[in-house]
């Protein structure tokens, strides 16, 4: 086996290249999120008790829209990797507390990499004339500790690998309670302005309360999680005939998306007001059963989508295998990247120019991520560095 080159032949038999692929796509369009941000000044927030955020044109609801599916693709994917990492491990020789212990760890050092890494990285982003983050429920003053998605992937990390000998029964029914405590527990828009305890922040309730502020509290994401940790598990007995199952699965949730729309009232949080941009509008943070039946039901398609494309993707899609199989890295070094490009925009940049930078960011990115992959499969199973 060639142990340089993570896409040889050899390697690839060892990986499901699908997978690898959605979640360099993933990568892709959350950048186009992010170039948004940092060079244009731009980034709208789907909170709970706060209005939706409303459109110019199609193409600026649309920048924003087709990034939904990158959170619970982020999710859902951690989940399902969790699997085949273990299952890897245990062939390997590794105890069921080992197992444990790694991803009690690894989930640790996400929580610490947010507050320590990525939180500077968003600091770049209020430089400048124009300050674009999104408003969130609460308030209190200054915000000094940010609950982004890497806690947020960082406890649902901690919580399934504790739950990593449970039955799939199990883990499917904690998935389905995360969604209902959410929609049932989120409060009214009424209660916006409340302060909630700092627990229930990074718990439940996305919003700010004095110095902390939450976007990915841990139970609403429990969903896609343990989801991906069923589907993992069915990926693992069945192997690639697993796929087959992605596109009706996928397909379900998308019509269990356009009934909930279609009906309005649970499941939804926020309502549309007329229009296709008002149907497809639908609440983040937390994320309501809506958008999960859509992002998760996107994430499936293409799921299933590019498992009948593997070898093409061996041969043409390298860029979204390299960006799918060093995600920390990629996700830590756009930030900086983009918040670096987004100091020549102090005052924003209209939708063309976001596209060309994002665009100069993938290519400047492609390399160092390909040096980092490199770099990662040349160390032992037991580096440190397989942590990241």
């Amino acid at each position: 086996m060639d142990e340089a080159n993570p896409f040889s032949p050899d390697r690839a038999k060892d990986r499901f290249v699908s997978l690898d692929a959605l979640r360099g796509l993933i990568m892709v369009l959350m950048a186009v999120d992010h170039a948004c941000f940092f060079v244009g000044k731009l980034h709208p927030g789907e909170f709970w008790g706060l209005p939706l955020p409303r459109y110019a044109d199609a193409l600026a609801f649309l920048t924003r829209w087709v990034t939904h599916i990158c959170a619970p693709g982020f999710f859902f994917l951690m989940g399902a990797g969790m699997i085949l990492f273990a299952a890897a491990r245990r062939q390997a020789g590794w105890s069921e507390d080992r197992i444990t212990r790694f991803f009690v760890t690894r989930g640790v050092l996400l929580i610490l990499l947010q507050m320590m890494v990525e939180n500077p990285a968003w600091l770049l982003g209020t430089m400048g004339d124009k300050l674009p983050m999104a408003a969130a429920p609460g308030g209190g003053g200054e915000v000094l500790f940010h609950f982004g998605v890497l806690y947020g992937l960082g406890a649902n990390m901690i919580v399934l690998a504790l739950l990593m000998r449970a039955g799939t029964g199990l883990v499917a029914l904690v998935s389905v309670g995360s969604i209902l405590a959410t929609q049932w527990l989120t409060p009214s828009a009424a209660e916006a302005g409340v302060l909630f305890s700092p627990l229930l922040r990074i718990l439940l309730i996305p919003g700010q309360t004095g110095p902390l502020q939450s976007y990915y509290p841990l139970i609403p994401w429990l969903a896609p999680t343990g989801f991906g940790v069923v589907f993992g598990r069915v990926l693992g007995g069945k192997g690639p005939r697993a796929f087959r199952f992605a596109l009706p699965a996928g397909v379900g949730l998308l019509g269990l998306f356009v009934v909930l729309r279609w009906m309005g009232g649970f499941g939804n949080i926020h309502l549309g007001d007329g229009g296709w941009i008002a149907f497809l509008n639908v609440t983040k943070y937390p994320p309501s059963l809506a958008f999960l039946s859509l992002t998760l039901g996107a994430n499936l398609v293409l799921l299933f989508g590019a498992s009948r494309i593997e070898p093409a993707l061996l041969r043409a899609g390298r860029p979204l295998l390299v960006f799918g199989r060093s995600a920390l890295f990629f996700y830590v070094a756009h930030l900086y990247l983009y918040g670096a490009f987004g100091l020549a925009f102090a005052g924003g940049a209209s939708y063309p120019v976001i596209y060309l930078a994002w665009l100069a960011g993938l290519a400047i990115l492609l390399p160092l991520c390909a040096w980092y992959g490199r770099f990662k499969e040349q160390k032992p199973t037991e580096s440190i560095w397989k942590l990241f």
